[in-house]
């Protein structure tokens, strides 16, 4: 079901990352996650060493354990997690495209020995502490603030909507100092320092989201990373992130369209299936086409970003574009399941919730369509 045969344009690497990530999530994944939806739980402490062996932690980055593959290698890695649920994705970009490449781009030696090697390994898990409870889409005025006290740093403020926030050794927060928005390496267990996971999510059923609360914590001075400061710092980190998104939300879009697929071609209705009436194959060729489109506007963006030529508005456009593509598969899919289509017996209802927050996370719709609109004008709508 990809007439464009999009995947012939993979290299034979690329292709064995996909066997290889599909057959995980197919065998450790696949038949447990509507589980672990209904039941809003994660055992990301079991999987984490299980993606460690398979180089998928932190892929992209290079020594200290990491596998160092290509950008598409990636995104391809990326959609088959997807497929399985966007929390598990969601798992992957924190710990790799944000924890981990905060510390790899903007840690000193000591902090990268420290923890990149664990990390890679699922050994230790990390998380990205930048949106507040009341600062999303302006991270720029975020209230958490740095400020010296002797050698140490003194840190008080609270983050939200923290994937792994509660389950993660080592959290990357980011605070405004005198000195502009500086990136910290807290670890867990340090005193001032805790954790509150968000329930009764409709949503990233499949994954620990979490508050941040900060009371007076004391890191020392090498806490700091010292290669970031201002926004410039964890804004890069989002786009690598959001990157993963462009591919990521294929997978997704793609599970809801083989499931109304192979649902068209088994339900009867009226003495044939409903596959073989006009008004269901329309969806169905409409959701090909949708997923078509995305797919080559990710092998694209990869093959940019392998060059060393990716813009973050290229990557804004596929986030956007993607996102909302397999967000409009997966509720035509749901429309051809009928009512099985509200069950977690099929993976569409599940797809089609955890979307609504893949919509919105790394940069809201409105705030991807304002980065292409001044990429269009050049005048900023933002301020």
């Amino acid at each position: 079901m990809d007439v464009l045969r999009v995947d012939d344009q993979l290299t034979d690497e690329e292709r064995m990352i996909r066997d290889t990530v599909r057959a995980f999530v197919a065998e450790r994944v696949v038949p447990r996650v509507a589980d672990w939806f209904e039941a809003g739980t994660f055992p990301v402490r079991e999987l984490a060493p299980e993606l460690g062996k398979l180089g998928l932690l932190g892929m992209h980055l290079r020594g200290y354990g990491c596998a160092g593959m290509s950008a598409v290698g990636y995104g391809v890695a990326c959609r088959e997690l997807e497929a399985a649920d966007s929390g598990l994705r969601s798992f992957i970009s924190v710990q790799g495209s944000l924890s981990m490449t905060a510390i790899h781009r903007y840690g000193s030696d000591g902090q990268k020995d420290e923890w990149l090697p664990k990390m890679a390994a699922g050994e230790a898990l990390g998380c990205f502490g930048l949106t507040e409870p009341d600062r999303g889409s302006d991270p720029g005025t975020m209230r958490t603030r740095a400020r010296r006290d002797g050698s140490d740093w003194i840190l008080n403020g609270a983050k939200m909507w923290i994937t792994n926030g509660s389950a993660a050794d080592i959290a990357v927060v980011w605070a405004q100092t005198d000195d502009g928005i500086r990136g910290f390496l807290v670890p867990k267990g340090t005193p001032g320092f805790t954790t509150g996971d968000i329930h009764q999510k409709m949503s990233l059923r499949a994954s620990v989201t979490s508050e941040l609360v900060l009371d007076d914590v004391r890191v020392p001075s090498d806490a700091m990373l010292p290669g970031a400061k201002g926004l410039r710092g964890p804004l890069g980190c989002l786009s690598e992130a959001r990157y993963g998104i462009v591919w990521g939300a294929i997978g997704a879009g793609r599970s809801c369209y083989e499931a109304a697929v192979e649902y068209a071609k088994t339900r009867e209705q009226f003495g044939k299936p409903i596959g073989a009436f006009q008004l269901t194959q329309e969806k169905l060729a409409w959701m090909e086409v949708a997923l078509g489109q995305a797919g080559l506007t990710a092998l694209h963006i990869g093959r940019l970003k392998d060059e060393g030529n990716v813009t973050p508005q290229q990557v804004s456009f596929g986030k956007l574009a993607n996102v909302r593509a397999a967000l409009d598969v997966a509720r035509q899919a749901r429309t051809v399941l009928g009512a099985n289509g509200i069950t977690l017996e099929y993976p569409v209802i599940r797809h089609m919730n955890n979307l609504e927050s893949v919509l919105t996370y790394e940069g809201t719709q409105e705030v991807h369509l304002l980065t292409l609109g001044k990429a269009v004008t050049g005048l900023d709508a933002f301020r």
